[in-house]
């Protein structure tokens, strides 16, 4: 009988200012124990505050079936604490909330007609040990920063951004850059044209092309995805899935938004490869669906106390040989696609539509004017083996959704050249 016990404890504090006005301000704090016990091939859990006996007991009972489930036998140790630079926690909420007023000052023009200062901070104590003999500990503190802003004239328009990093306060000193930047997007963005529909060029920045490599690539990678049948790349492990200048990989040891020392199973993070020169290397796994797949484990993760589930954590397609502006000229007409507003993939056929912040037209490999509301869809397959990749790799950070759970990551990637269907969104 495998068994194992997660503890964690939990500080978040959220302020929101919206037009000037402190809308929120949410303090959390929370602790407690999970409990998992696999017997007979059966997963039993239990979460609850009480003794590790009785926890282990209780998850035993949760036991009732039969099943094929086991688990690989890892050796992992070790403590890990991130200490910030600035501790946040060494800041009074008072200058935290004069902080972002000074922050949405900035968001101002003729056409803003509403504003949006988003701050967060958390520390993540996480405990764990199993009946194998592994123990493991880490305590990451996480902070973020989302500014937006809406604006009107010929259309109505809203454009944010944000900055999320295992860090203290010193993340946010670009905060007043960014605010700057929102207010040029968007009050530029409300006299934008539609965009063009059809098959064509685009040219992708890091976020949108960092979004495309996490949604319609990195889910299709995921262990348990590929053993329910419910990813397009099932069965191509050793083969060729894109262009040879494709390499990807998973690294929760950058020190990105998905950044963890030890995964929710206790395994020690390590980077995973998981395309190499176009080659299919391997997929993200647990430890049960690494055991299946004779692989290694490390990319098990939950949100709190809940069931730990394969997830993804800094995941990116690594650097290329262009530059942006040889990019432009190898497309000469098409379009220019920055950030990502959402959108879906199916992992189990490859198909994506994404939806771009804004853009800008591409003729004769230079930028023209600007457009909105535009979206981008194709299969994953086939973009990958007609791709030409920047050499400038940037990360993008957010919060990824799966089964009711969220965890922190990041997409990664440069300036992306494909050909894809464009319309408007």
């Amino acid at each position: 009988m495998f068994y194992d016990v997660r503890r964690i404890e939990s500080y978040s504090l959220k302020i929101s200012i919206e037009n000037g006005r402190v809308e929120k301000v949410k303090f959390d704090e929370s602790r407690g124990k999970a409990f998992r016990v696999l017997k007979n091939g059966f997963w039993g859990y239990f979460v609850g505050d009480v003794d590790d006996r009785e926890g282990i007991y209780l998850a035993e009972k949760n036991a009732i079936g039969k099943g094929d489930v086991n688990v690989l036998n890892v050796s992992s140790g070790g403590k890990f604490t991130l200490k910030p630079k600035e501790d946040f926690r060494d800041v009074s909420v008072e200058e935290k909330v004069e902080f972002l007023r000074d922050v949405e000052k900035n968001l101002k023009g003729d056409k803003i007609v509403s504003t949006s200062v988003t701050y967060f901070e958390n520390v993540r104590r996480f405990s764990y040990y199993d009946s194998n003999g592994n123990e493991v500990f880490y305590e990451i503190p996480r902070i973020g920063l989302i500014v937006s802003a809406v604006a009107k004239d010929r259309t109505l328009q809203f454009y944010s951004k944000r900055i999320m990093k295992p860090a203290g306060l010193e993340a946010l000193k670009g905060a007043y850059d960014i605010a700057n930047e929102v207010v040029d997007v968007v009050t530029k963005l409300v006299n934008a044209n539609a965009p063009p529909s059809g098959d064509m060029n685009v040219v992708a920045d890091s976020s949108l092309a960092g979004v495309f490599i996490h949604e319609a690539f990195g889910h299709a990678v995921e262990g348990d995805h590929v053993l329910q049948g419910a990813s397009v790349l099932a069965n191509k492990l050793g083969q060729k899935v894109a262009d040879e200048s494709v390499n990807i990989y998973d690294d929760p040891t950058l020190r990105e938004f998905g950044f963890y020392p030890f995964d929710d199973e206790g395994v020690k993070a390590e980077k995973r490869t998981i395309v190499e020169n176009g080659i299919l290397k391997d997929f993200l796994h647990s430890r049960e669906t690494a055991l299946k797949f004779n692989s290694k484990a490390g990319n098990s993760r939950a949100e709190g106390l809940k069931f730990p589930i394969v997830r993804m954590s800094n995941t990116y397609l690594d650097r290329g040989q262009y530059k942006f502006d040889e990019l432009l000229e190898i497309a000469k007409d098409g379009v220019y696609l920055v950030g990502s507003r959402g959108g879906e993939t199916n992992p189990a056929t490859g198909y994506f539509q994404f939806n771009a912040q804004y853009g800008y037209l591409i003729e004769g490999g230079e930028l023209t004017e600007m457009i909105r509301d535009v979206s981008l869809s194709g299969y994953t397959l086939e973009i990958l083996k007609n791709i030409k990749i920047g050499c400038e790799l940037e990360f993008d950070p957010g919060f990824c959704g799966k089964v009711d759970q969220l965890v922190p990551v990041s997409d990664g990637s440069p300036h992306i050249l494909i050909k894809a269907l464009v319309g408007g969104s």
